[in-house]
């Protein structure tokens, strides 16, 4: 009989043995744009009660609740979502709107687009990032906001009558009373910032000016005036001449720097006087330093001798000159590249062996994945290529990590009777018939040997009896 009752019992741990087998979970299954923490992973299944994290990439924002249960031999629905991160709104552009294209999601662009009669400056978009928004925030500037005061040139005659007060772009033109030569642009033009560009003129004595009447033959001219504020010089096959006959011309170019922007580039001698010279050069606009990579460039400005300084992104070193310098003839040198970083080998001292086959170079965002062909992972199953150069954690290590069987008085467990239970085994107990449970019915092996959250305990149910 005593025999009977053993063979009884050791059939009814088989069968419990058996169904606790049956309620443990494979791996999780996949989601769009979610992944398993890989602290969460396991070769060997999951136990009922166990519960998986999910994350997000880099570029995806996580909404609703990242975690899943393995519940009687299927995961609970995962209530994660990744949606790609955004960079929303740009904010407020005065005087101006921005035009999205799209989602403004990253490394998409945004327009910037003035308001009639407002000009732009700077770029005119910036970069979506994972850092938000990058670039210069573009400005949009008044056309005519400022004003510039009534221009006085000693000995000369003003166009235009006597006007107080002049909007940006507005223009005069002055020419010389009897007996004096102008030196300098015979037309100003009222500047964004209300000063009078090019300088105002000066009208000289004729007898101090150079250009004077050839003595040689009458109405000719002497050697027309540089005219520096105009930045135009003479062209060079004039520079050496002395004397001009009425009716000779000669023509400028524009500094190194600017370009033609109205106006004749001629100048011809009349009755023994050159011409005004109406030509304006300003400076030239370099556009673009280009597109890098991981990367973007920040600008001083986009005008001749503004600079583009290359930044990149974290995570990625500079390869190249940083800096670009807007010349004569555009931008100087070359895009730079930004190029992931490189962590050294990974650290030594550990017995667990890689679990996947990537070699040398580490670069930014490499992974290296370990599992134990003996023993417990003990640490993270994965370790990644950081953005400084160094990896995300020391390697983990592979040990032998048993709890003791669950000894609880006045109570049984369900599953397998074993002498040491391995790390992440999950039982159940229960109480014998008239005790109640104080504590967590479902146990789990821990990494430090131990049950956890704790062993419950079984306190006897005391009934009152009526008299």
């Amino acid at each position: 009989m005593r025999s009977l009752f053993w063979s009884v019992l050791g059939l009814f741990s088989a069968l419990l043995a058996s169904a606790h087998a049956a309620k443990r979970c494979s791996a999780p299954p996949e989601y769009p744009h979610a992944r398993v923490d890989a602290r969460f992973r396991s070769r060997g299944g999951f136990s009922s009660g166990q519960e998986v994290r999910f994350r997000c990439p880099e570029d995806f924002s996580p909404r609703g609740n990242p975690i899943v249960h393995c519940w009687h031999g299927k995961w609970t629905k995962l209530m994660l979502k990744c949606e790609k991160r955004m960079c929303g709104n740009a904010g407020d552009l005065p005087n101006g709107q921005f035009d999205y294209k799209g989602n403004s999601f990253i490394g998409q662009k945004v327009f910037a687009i003035c308001n009639e009669g407002f000009t732009l400056k700077e770029l005119n978009y910036m970069i979506c990032k994972s850092s938000g928004w990058t670039g210069d925030f573009p400005k949009c500037e008044a056309e005519g906001a400022a004003t510039c005061s009534s221009p006085a040139v000693d000995h000369s005659v003003k166009a235009g009558g006597t006007v107080s007060l002049y909007q940006v772009g507005d223009n005069v033109t002055f020419t010389c009373s009897g007996g004096f030569q102008l030196d300098g642009a015979p037309q100003v033009t009222c500047g964004p910032g209300g000063q009078w560009l090019p300088r105002l003129p000066r009208c000289l004595p004729s007898s101090e000016g150079p250009e004077q009447p050839s003595r040689k033959e009458a109405g000719g001219c002497g050697k027309p005036l540089t005219i520096k504020t105009n930045n135009a010089n003479l062209a060079d096959k004039y520079i050496l001449k002395t004397t001009f006959r009425s009716g000779d011309r000669v023509h400028y170019t524009c500094d190194v720097g600017h370009a033609p922007a109205g106006g004749n580039t001629m100048r011809t001698c009349r009755n023994g006087k050159w011409t005004p010279l109406f030509l304006k050069c300003e400076l030239k606009q370099c556009g673009s330093a280009g597109e890098i990579l991981n990367g973007q460039f920040t600008y001083t400005g986009l005008e001749f001798g503004d600079t583009a300084t290359a930044v990149c992104d974290n995570g990625y070193s500079l390869v190249g000159r940083a800096t670009r310098r807007c010349k004569d003839n555009g931008w100087d040198g070359r895009v730079p590249v930004c190029e992931a970083v490189v962590c050294e080998e990974a650290p030594e001292g550990t017995n667990a062996e890689r679990s996947n086959l990537q070699e040398p170079p580490y670069t930014f965002r490499s992974v290296i994945g370990y599992r134990c062909r003996e023993g417990t992972l003990v640490g993270p199953k994965e370790i990644w290529c950081t953005h400084n150069g160094t990896w995300s954690s020391p390697p983990p290590q592979c040990k032998v990590i048993t709890c003791a069987p669950p000894i609880v008085s006045r109570a049984s467990w369900a599953g397998a009777q074993m002498n040491l239970y391995q790390y992440r085994d999950t039982i159940s107990i229960e109480c014998h018939t008239g005790y109640n449970m104080i504590g967590q019915s479902f146990v789990t092996c821990g990494q430090d040997g131990q049950w956890s959250p704790g062993l419950p305990k079984c306190t006897r149910t005391w009934r009152r009896v009526g008299k």
